[in-house]
């Protein structure tokens, strides 16, 4: 193994770990598998039928390993993961991409037959995807030669290795369960006891093209009993698939099956059999479903929207994943905000602002029963009642006997404790008892009086229509501006005025319009506004902030009431001029909640202080405050606010790339999001993207992305942010290419070009570096060749890089650097042609136009090696 360098973990089984590997001194990746040595059986098995197995549909072998605990497999590398996995991802493939799909696996699965090997345990997870999207057959562990008993061979394997001291009958059992497979795959000869044959392979290769059609294998049950009763005596349900019409019976996905068998065993090329039948339009399918289908089917699978939309429009100027570019913009507006963006924490009792004191009640001197939450929530309405009337009269009691404060005090510890629970919040608050603790607000129990109301509102779900927050709202504002210099009332008065304008502003944002007993002073918003101001404590500034952001996450008319044109600079001092670390979390998630209502408060900020200084905090090492900065950038350009200046601002697309290295799954998706709005806008920032390695970072993320159910959330959202920038590339890399051939086509046969167009072979030439870097990319050709065949297609436009149009007598070369392995054989051609001196006849292109090269570029046809055997001949 010491020829080989191990990179990153792209897969783990149960005994096994995948790892993309290289062999040193290539640029060769491989897959490196390390397996247990109790697999060796299998292993060994594994080996001997696939060490001479060349073909495009079977994963290719290239040699072995073992060391001291392992075994070592070093096979061909396939990025695009199990077919298993594109299933569970997509939830069901539509029909066209089933039956590309079918074509590999039956070419794949003929071939195999042809050398007398059955596959055996042919299942989903044992087919994998290469970059391109072509499907192999991956693990022959359990496959044989025909007219061979597997069990015997696997046990002459483990005996081999020492494992004769197990027990006989015990050895015989593990030996027969290895050799036995998939059940849900398995055909009902298997199941009587007969051994596996070519047809039991294609029983369970219909069990995959049923399972991509439907999205779950045609026999399922809870317990093995019950799935043999199924396979053996039942017929497999009509697969019911969503959004478009996939198969309408059992007897169409016969009909495939067949129909693609039937194709492979007559004579001529498979390639050419499938690609006149099943790749046209001319088979009976697609006559059958072309009246009730339509041309580009409503599917929530990107694989299939890449597949449909190729096909459907044939074009060579666009290769497009969605409809249009409105699409495009409605699908960023829904990512702009996560729910990570959105998330409400208490305002009150909140130990990231200010500690409090623990609440204690002394259950003896309480003066009524001392109920649990869960008790007061099952008291009948009279009793309820009945305890809240006691509740009332003692809060509203005089204080001139002796003790009674005490008395007070002690209930209103005990309220404190209980009103965390969300039901009794809700009842209370609906209660006469709000009212009356109003008229103890003034009194010196205030800040347990407040501290309960702040409470019971941070607690309340539901709130009635007749509930009069005006009047505690307006009595809290006035306690607030009577006592402003008094720093500590205003700490205790701020987090309850806060949590009453918040559950104010949620309950309207689910009742769409306000009511009357909800309306909030504008007195309440000056205060606040005030208390963001620089001078006044940090603590104070905390709660204020806190108020903002929690206010502004709602979409009701009381964020309109922060919505000042001095709010963004107030917020953007505090974050710039404070030293605690929350504190500057909370206030860059406020002015991230209020640019959602208006992004002209972040415009104000950068006006203010200058973009340099806004970008500066892209640079913090607070992930959240990176977070916060991106969404606010992504909300500023999808309104155009400030668009011609961020997407001509280099220093701006740098940082952000940067990004693109932070360990946080969401930055990174966000980090996308912003380099897609500036690309949308300014492709020529794609040549600066593509020098700071944006596809390696796109090309990582992809595969990141669409790994396990770790973190399914965050991996969700890259998914998406990653679809629409890779369809963005992918738009526009043929109008790239258009523009560099137009601009070459013009100046074809001139020695010298006139002035507009060598004007125009430098806007365009330098592009053609990002050509490379995008046709080389795996994730962005396997978008190119999947709908659009490369071959016929793309090449073409490749090609008239490299020769000059036919109506030209001479030919000329534009020689794309090829540092990287080239995905196409006719890029493979490209690098063969080299620069030369100039000929009278060859097109002298400045120096300036073109990036590391310079002099005249002409072409030598014998240097051309011979097209690969699988190229098209176009």
């Amino acid at each position: 193994m010491e020829n080989f360098v191990l990179y990153e973990e792209i897969g783990k089984g149960n005994k096994s770990i995948v790892y993309k590997g290289r062999r040193k001194g290539t640029i060769n990746f491989v897959a490196i598998l390390c397996i247990d040595k109790s697999k060796r059986p299998e292993i060994t098995n594994r080996v001997r039928l696939t060490h001479d197995i060349e073909h495009q549909n079977v994963v290719f072998f290239n040699e072995w390993y073992e060391t001291s605990n392992h075994l070592w497999l070093v096979v061909e590398l396939c990025t695009g993961g199990s077919l298993e996995m594109v299933i569970t991802q997509d939830e069901y493939l539509h029909e066209e991409v089933v039956r590309e799909f079918g074509v590999d696996l039956v070419s794949g699965l003929r071939h195999i037959h042809e050398l007398g090997i059955i596959f055996c345990d042919l299942n989903p997870a044992k087919i994998l995807l290469d970059g391109p999207g072509t499907l192999k057959y991956s693990n022959f562990s359990l496959a044989k030669t025909e007219g061979e008993n597997l069990e015997e061979f696997l046990s002459l394997i483990g005996t081999e290795e020492g494992t004769e001291e197990i027990n006989e009958n015990t050895q015989r059992r593990n030996t027969k369960s290895r050799a036995r497979g998939s059940l849900m795959y398995m055909a009902p000869e298997i199941l009587k006891g007969e051994d596996f044959s070519k047809a039991s392979d294609f029983w369970s290769l219909g069990c995959v093209l049923y399972e991509m059609s439907a999205g779950k294998p045609p026999f399922f049950a809870e317990n093995l009993s019950e799935l043999r009763e199924k396979i053996l005596h039942e017929d497999p349900p009509p697969p019911k698939a969503k959004g478009t019409v996939v198969f309408q019976d059992i007897e169409r996905i016969n009909k495939l099956l067949f129909s693609i068998i039937i194709l492979h065993l007559r004579k001529g090329t498979v390639d050419d059999s499938i690609s006149s039948t099943w790749r046209g339009q001319t088979s009976q399918w697609g006559r059958e479903s072309s009246h009730s289908t339509p041309v580009i089917p409503a599917s929530k699978s990107p694989l299939d929207r890449m597949v449909l939309t190729g096909q459907a429009t044939g074009k060579l100027a666009r290769l497009s994943l969605f409809t249009n570019q409105q699409d495009i913009d409605s699908q960023i507006k829904g990512l702009i905000y996560t729910d990570a963006d959105l998330t409400v924490t208490p305002i009150v009792d909140n130990p990231k602002i200010l500690k409090q004191m623990p609440l204690k009640f002394d259950s003896k001197t309480l003066n009524v029963p001392a109920y649990s939450a869960d008790k007061l929530t099952s008291l009948k309405e009279q009793d309820w009642n009945a305890f809240v009337q006691q509740l009332c009269l003692l809060v509203v009691s005089g204080e001139k006997t002796s003790g009674a404060p005490r008395v007070k005090l002690n209930l209103l510890c005990y309220l404190c404790t209980v009103v965390s629970h969300k039901e009794v919040a809700t009842k209370l608050m609906d209660s006469q008892l709000v009212s009356n603790k109003l008229s103890c607000a003034r009194n010196r129990l205030r800040a347990k009086v407040v501290r309960l109301i702040g409470l019971l509102a941070c607690h309340t779900t539901e709130l009635k229509d007749d509930v009069q927050i005006s009047e505690a709202a307006t009595v809290l504002t006035e306690l607030i501006r009577e006592n402003f210099r008094n720093a500590k009332l205003k700490q205790c008065l701020m987090p309850a005025l806060g949590e009453l304008l918040y559950l104010v502003a949620s309950q309207e944002e689910k009742r769409q319009h306000p009511r009357d007993h909800w309306v909030i002073p504008s007195t309440a918003y000056i205060v606040l506004m005030r208390c963001l101001r620089e001078g006044e404590d940090p603590v104070t500034n905390h709660i204020a902030a806190k108020i903002v952001e929690n206010v502004c996450t709602a979409n009701s008319s009381l964020a309109q009431g922060f919505l000042t044109g001095e709010i963004g600079l107030l917020l953007w001092y505090l974050f710039t001029h404070s030293t605690v670390d929350s504190l500057r979390v909370t206030v860059i998630s406020a002015l991230c909640r209020i640019t959602r209502h208006s992004a002209s408060a972040f415009q104000s900020v950068i006006d203010k202080v200058g973009l340099t200084a806004v970008l500066n905090s892209l640079v913090t090492g607070i992930s959240r405050v990176q977070q916060y900065m991106l969404t606010m950038f992504i909300a500023m350009l999808s309104s155009g606010v400030h668009l011609q200046r961020l997407v001509q601002e280099k220093d701006f697309v740098t940082k952000i790339v940067r990004l693109l290295e932070s360990p946080s799954t969401v930055i990174r998706a966000k980090a996308f999001l912003v380099l897609l709005e500036v690309l949308k806008n300014n492709k020529e920032m794609l040549l600066l993207c593509c020098q700071t390695r944006l596809v390696m970072y796109i090309e990582r993320d992809s595969r990141k992305a669409t790994q396990g159910k770790e973190q399914q959330n965050s991996n969700e959202y890259m998914s998406k942010c990653l679809d629409l920038l890779i369809c963005h590339i992918v738009q526009e890399l043929p109008g790239i290419i258009g523009g560099i051939i137009s601009a070459l086509s013009s100046v074809a046969g001139r020695k010298h070009p006139s002035t507009v167009q060598a004007k125009h072979l430098k806007m365009c030439l330098p592009m053609m570096p990002v050509v490379l870097h995008l046709v080389t990319a795996q994730v962005i050709f396997y978008l190119l060749e999947k709908p659009i065949p490369i071959t016929k297609r793309i090449d073409f436009k490749i090609l008239s890089l490299v020769f000059k149009m036919p109506s030209c007598p001479h030919a000329y070369l534009i020689c794309l650097p090829t540092t990287p392995p080239v995905a196409s054989p006719l890029l493979a051609s490209a690098t063969c042609l080299s620069l030369v001196p100039s000929a009278p006849q060859s097109v002298a292109v400045p120096s300036a136009t073109m990036p590391r090269y310079s002099g005249t570029l002409s072409l030598n046809p014998s240097t051309l090696p011979p097209p690969s055997p699988h190229s098209n001949p176009a």
